[in-house]
């Protein structure tokens, strides 16, 4: 019947209305997912369209592993940061920053120590009347304009970590929309009241853990406080307040104003920074300036900030154009595009536009799916979807807006597909969602597992036996800094996936990549009967891998690194940490620190696989030879080691004369020294046998080590 058939023809349209309905309705909501994809696109914009680099009066003096190498190990004495203060002053720095905290009492000063060191009467006299390093450094302090820098906390407590500058606020509530802090970490109030500034060090990452903002201002509990950042280009500017225009009906905050300059703003006071490629004269190693070394006018009336680069403080960040960048270096570019005024803002209209634009192109989408064939209703989506690329490309590059183009695009793709299709999608892209999430923490192969069984993944924390597999390069920074950044990239990155895949293939679990160092545990999330004989053959796998690859590299002509690993076992905590803001799959617990202590220890022992007792435990008939028994940094009680045989590369002595030699040493035998200074004199090349040499022969009488360093 007519009748029939027409209600049929109109009932299809049902479809693409209730699709797009649902659509617009995700897109108000703007879930994780999205975000997450917004994001991706923004950091594709910056690869492919960095910043390009103007002549801007920031400078960052870095305290690289090599002014760590030539002054010492950090924290130096305050007397050295005063003079290093003093020299920046001296250069006719504008201003100064400290991307530091000293919240604890120089332990080189002559009080501190008087404290801890009984000495003579005439000489307590005598350093007694010595200045104090704090005092010392607080006098530098005061001689110019210098901002300190503070840690914000979230626990609740007295701050006093204000900067002295007034803070006027014109319009609505100023910290409506800023992310609030109950206390802080800050410097010895000696040095706190000698700073003209005082400027907050935190970051606050998305949920990927890239820092994309950098917030100008912190609501501290109930107190506006700003940013290192921030805090120094006022006292470089002379300005004596701040004043923030905040919007209405608790809009946020707009702009802020800083002496002469007004800087546009997210409503949580952020700006956002727009990174450009690795600039080698952006830094200053902290040593030449101490040394002298510096041309006379190079911090002539520059924005100076005093941070740091090297791993091993741990001042790292992951930046939008692909991995890791010094923290202060994202304060020194922050400034660099307020001085320049190279802004890069997503405008407060544009959800709403986004949103509009999925509407009308949903619409648009499913008028030519309607009425056209497929051929005529796939061009269409084509060119909409190239047209809304095409011009937030144009946004980006012409005029620093940041617009999504991903929210409209899959809004007209969920119209444009049949329903059967868009079930499927949405039905795939639930569990793309569970599948990325779950293989960041375990091997793909037990994704599968996971999400048909969720019951075996609990939630929250529980107590588990696990080994854990740590490796490290050694002296991969130094080689790195030597490199040409890209190579180090490209080299580190193939290391890495060889690694990685290792461990999946052994079906580990990725626990974290911290630089070139990788943790695998085994056991968690899924329990595995045999964790310890898996640890195991995933660490003599991975060690075996890297000797390949490190010769593979030489053979090119390419400097590379040895792979120290270390094995151990036992009970830790396992969950999910981070609260609502970042699901972290972690174990916790001392058997993680001691892994990790036994990779350092390869470096003292000459080793390439240390494993401990505990592990060795659960793989009966692994042929190995007894190491001995480690003290390590951080533990009381020593710990039985031992040297897998497959890792020792053929360099190792017949295992028999070893292991009477070593029985000798056990039994407190003075043959031991001889028979190893003989093992050692047969087979130079095993750095066992020479280190128990040399024990033996200062007069060690056993098989205690003590390592004092990681």
């Amino acid at each position: 019947m007519p009748w029939l058939e027409r209600l049929r023809t109109q009932g299809l349209w049902l479809l693409p209305a209730t699709t797009l309905a649902l659509v617009v309705l995700v897109a108000w909501h703007d879930p994780g997912l999205l975000r997450g994809l917004r994001h991706a696109v923004f950091d594709q914009a910056q690869r492919w369209s960095p910043r390009e680099p103007e002549p801007a009066p920031v400078l960052i003096v870095d305290i690289d592993e090599e002014s760590l190498r030539r002054v010492g190990q950090w924290p130096w004495p305050r007397t050295q940061v005063a003079e290093l203060v003093a020299r920046l002053h001296e250069a006719g720095a504008a201003a100064v920053g400290l991307d530091v905290v000293f919240a604890e009492a120089d332990r080189t000063s002559p009080r501190e120590l008087l404290k801890s060191t009984r000495l003579p009467r005439e000489a307590a006299a005598l350093l007694q009347g010595l200045p104090d390093h704090d005092e010392v450094l607080a006098t530098a302090l005061q001689a110019g304009p210098v901002a300190l820098g503070f840690a914000l906390s979230d626990t609740e407590a007295a701050s006093d970590c204000q900067s002295p500058a007034g803070i006027v606020t014109l319009g609505g509530a100023a910290d409506a929309q800023l992310r609030r802090f109950g206390g802080c970490v800050h410097s010895l109030p000696v040095l706190a009241q000698a700073a003209q500034g005082h400027g907050a060090l935190s970051f606050i990452p998305d949920e990927d853990g890239v820092v994309r903002r950098l917030p100008l201002l912190f609501d501290l509990g109930g107190h506006l406080a700003p940013s290192l950042a921030a805090e120094t280009l006022r006292l470089a500017l002379g300005a004596q307040r701040y004043t923030v225009q905040a919007a209405p009906d608790g809009g946020g905050v707009i702009g802020v104003q800083i002496g002469r300059l007004r800087i546009p703003t997210t409503a949580d006071a952020s700006i956002w920074v727009h990174y450009t490629p690795p600039q080698r004269d952006r830094y200053v190693p902290a040593w030449q300036v101490l040394a002298g070394q510096t041309p006379p006018d190079l911090f002539r009336q520059h924005l100076v900030l005093v941070g740091t680069s090297a791993q091993g403080l741990l001042d790292l960040r992951f930046s939008p154009l692909g991995g890791v960048i010094p923290g202060v270096e994202v304060h020194a570019q922050a400034l660099e595009q307020i001085l320049t005024g190279h802004w890069l803002q997503r405008p407060g209209w544009a959800p709403a536009a986004e949103l509009v634009a999925v509407a009308l192109g949903g619409l648009l989408v499913a008028i030519a799916a309607m009425t056209c064939g497929a051929l005529p209703s796939a061009a269409a989506f084509g060119t909409l979807a190239a047209a809304l690329l095409g011009g937030c490309w144009w946004a980006f590059t012409r005029q620093g807006l940041l617009l999504d183009p991903v929210l409209p695009s899959l809004g007209m793709l969920a119209v444009f597909l049949p329903t059967t299709v868009l079930r499927h999608m949405v039905s795939e892209r639930r569990q793309r969602w569970v599948r990325h999430a779950f293989a960041r923490y375990v091997s793909p192969n037990l994704v599968d597992y996971l999400i048909t069984q969720p019951q075996a993944l609990e939630l929250g924390g529980r107590r588990q036996r696990c080994s854990f597999v740590f490796t490290d390069l050694a002296g991969f920074t130094s080689v790195m800094e030597r490199m040409d950044p890209a190579q180090a990239v490209t080299l580190l990155n193939q290391y890495l996936d060889g690694m990685i895949a290792i461990a999946f293939a052994h079906e580990g679990t990725l626990d974290r990549i911290v630089g070139d160092a990788v943790a695998i545990v085994f056991s968690a999330p899924v329990q595995q009967a045999d964790h310890e004989q898996r640890a195991v053959r995933c660490a003599l796998a991975m060690h075996r891998f890297a000797q390949d690859y490190l010769a593979a590299r030489r053979a090119e002509g390419v400097e590379f690194c040895e792979t120290r690993i270390g094995v151990h076992t036992g009970e830790v905590i396992v969950g999910n940490f981070g609260g609502s803001t970042i699901f972290d799959y972690r174990a916790l617990g001392d058997p993680v620190n001691t892994a990790s202590r036994l990779e350092g220890a390869n470096k003292y022992l000459g080793t390439h696989v240390c494993l401990s007792q505990a592990t060795l435990d659960g793989c009966p008939g692994l042929p190995v030879r007894p190491v001995g028994r480690l003290r390590v940094a951080g533990r009381q009680e020593a710990i039985m080691v031992y040297e897998p045989l497959d890792a020792t590369d053929g360099q190792a002595v017949q295992q028999e004369a070893y292991a009477q030699a070593y029985a000798a040493m056990m039994a407190g035998s003075s043959a031991a020294a001889a028979q190893f200074k003989h093992l050692h004199a047969q087979s130079p090349g095993d750095p066992l046998v020479q280190l128990h040499a040399t024990r033996l022969g200062s007069g060690a009488i056993d098989n205690l080590i003590e390592l004092s360093g990681k």
